[in-house]
């Protein structure tokens, strides 16, 4: 993929919980995100897979989790995908932050960051989350939403922060075999964009050396996805990631996407995942998350899968 790549930002990012329903309610009536798709972990079915995103599932909105019911907090750190930023509207901030007040959801002061404002915030598990009101245009539609007027509501990503130890192998990755460009710099802070850049294309990498070494568990991030169009252009990646060294899996159908895996030189879980079919292939439009999804080959376990589930009503 040197110097010519098909990513055009980010697909979706994945993350641990412990809670389903503690989880469904932070991002649906505190974030007022739409939930898009009740599915399972397709390496363990006896695990649910949570989406959240806009109104029509759009790639680039999509926050996903593997919840564990009981499991340990992890800790955010370096080593791993470190914090997860949403796009809002310029000046919207202000309702966000006496709507974190309200709701006594643990978040920051409001600083400045590449000349926009940022709030960060954690969700039930100490996820790390921000808000940009990004003075960029955004131009993807808010979703519909009781508890947030669609003058302040989150557009989808806006970046994904990874960090890290020493950047320099993970900047070559970026930049020589992803198709990325440096955009903007900041004491600990590089910023990278996918394509045009704008929000839901940036990956920023942080060296803060004060930052503890990351360990996996609730509130840490799983993975992060990048997108490209079609299936031709995933496996066209795949080819040249491996030319350029790095080891990746085969295409694996998640139905809803086709995905290659592999680990940037940090350690990082990436994904490159295809922009489609979407998550209405197994539901309509209107009727996204109301009821379980299963890939073809579990279908013939719905049954019991759905008896080992927990209630998320």
């Amino acid at each position: 993929m040197k110097n010519q790549t098909a990513v055009t930002g980010l697909h979706h990012i994945t993350a641990i919980a412990s809670d389903p329903r503690q989880n469904l309610d932070f991002y649906t009536r505190v974030l007022g995100l739409r939930f898009v798709k009740k599915s399972v972990n397709q390496d363990d079915p006896g695990t649910y897979h949570l989406y959240y995103g806009d109104y029509d599932a759009s790639p680039g909105t999509i926050l996903t989790f593997f919840p564990w019911a009981g499991l340990r907090r992890g800790r955010p750190g370096t080593g791993q995908a470190y914090a997860t930023a949403f796009s809002v509207p310029a000046s919207s901030l202000a309702f966000w932050k006496a709507r974190f007040e309200q709701l006594n959801v643990d978040h920051n002061s409001i600083e400045k960051r590449f000349g926009d404002e940022v709030i960060a915030f954690g969700d039930p598990d100490g996820l790390r989350l921000e808000l940009v009101a990004t003075r960029e245009p955004d131009a993807r539609p808010a979703t519909p939403s009781k508890d947030v007027p669609a003058a302040y509501a989150i557009r989808g990503f806006h970046s994904s922060t990874l960090a890290l130890s020493n950047a320099r192998a993970t900047a070559a990755v970026l930049t020589e075999n992803m198709g990325y460009t440096l955009v903007a710099s900041d004491g600990h802070r590089t910023r990278y964009a996918a394509g045009e850049g704008g929000p839901g294309t940036y990956v920023d990498l942080l060296t803060d050396p004060e930052l503890p070494r990351g360990l996996s568990g609730a509130g840490t991030i799983h993975h992060v996805a990048f997108r490209v169009p079609n299936d031709a252009t995933e496996v066209a990646a795949r080819e040249q990631l491996l030319a350029a060294g790095l080891s990746v899996s085969p295409v694996i159908d998640r139905a809803y996407f086709k995905s290659i895996y592999y680990r940037e030189p940090a350690g990082v879980l990436f994904e490159i995942a295809t922009d489609g079919p979407g998550f209405a292939i197994d539901e309509t439009l209107e009727e996204l998350g109301t009821k379980l999804g299963l890939p073809p080959h579990l279908e013939i376990h719905r049954a019991q899968i759905e008896a080992a589930l927990p209630k998320l009503d």
